[in-house]
Parts: structure tokens; C-alpha cells; sequence
């Protein structure tokens, strides 16, 4: 089990979406899962995600939008983390914020 679960909600954020994502794979701190609920996105969005391949990645598909509360919630019932870290599709993490909240 990881000790952190990263928490991303995306709608059509295709234009952010991959930087993000690489932010949050590129951790100094290694212990943790992604989960991100993709929102019934129309754009690029879903497919930017299939691209990581990432074991550590997993995506819950919409295929109605919900809105960004109920597509959270969704990732938090699949959550395995001791800690969640919530996280924007527009954001970008510090290479190690995770260690440093963690710590």
C-alpha cells in the first residue's frame, strides 16, 4: 500500500493536464499512487493520461461530467494512501513537496 494517494479531478485540461502529471511522477518522494478522475472530458484530456503508463497512475472514467467534488470524492473512495494529497490539473508540484509533507 502507498502512504500517500494523490488526488487530481481533470475536465478538458488538456492544455495543462501533462505538465501537471509529470509533476507529481517526478517526486522526490516515491511511496505514493495517483489517482485521476477524468470528468467526462471532450478534449484531449483522457488520452494525455493513457500516455504515462505509469503503474503508480490510475484513471476512474467519467462518462457524464460530475462536477470536481463528486469526481474527488470517487478518487477518495479508491484511495489506498494513509494520506491524501489533493492536486489541480492546472497545478504544478515542487519536485518535493510530497517529502515535505510527509515529513
Amino acid at each position: 500500500m502507498p502512504r500517500v494517494t494523490v488526488v487530481m479531478a481533470v475536465y478538458n485540461a488538456a492544455q495543462f493536464l501533462r505538465e501537471a502529471v509529470t509533476s507529481v511522477l517526478a517526486q522526490t518522494y516515491r511511496d505514493f499512487e495517483l489517482i485521476v478522475v477524468d470528468d467526462s472530458s471532450s478534449d484531449d484530456s483522457l488520452s494525455i493520461l493513457q500516455s504515462f503508463g505509469d503503474p503508480r497512475m490510475r484513471i476512474i472514467r467519467h462518462h457524464t461530467n460530475m462536477g470536481a467534488a463528486l469526481s474527488r470524492n470517487d478518487a477518495l473512495v479508491a484511495a489506498r494512501g494513509e494520506f491524501v494529497a489533493i492536486m489541480d490539473a492546472d497545478d504544478v508540484c515542487a519536485r518535493t513537496r510530497l517529502e515535505r509533507q510527509v515529513a
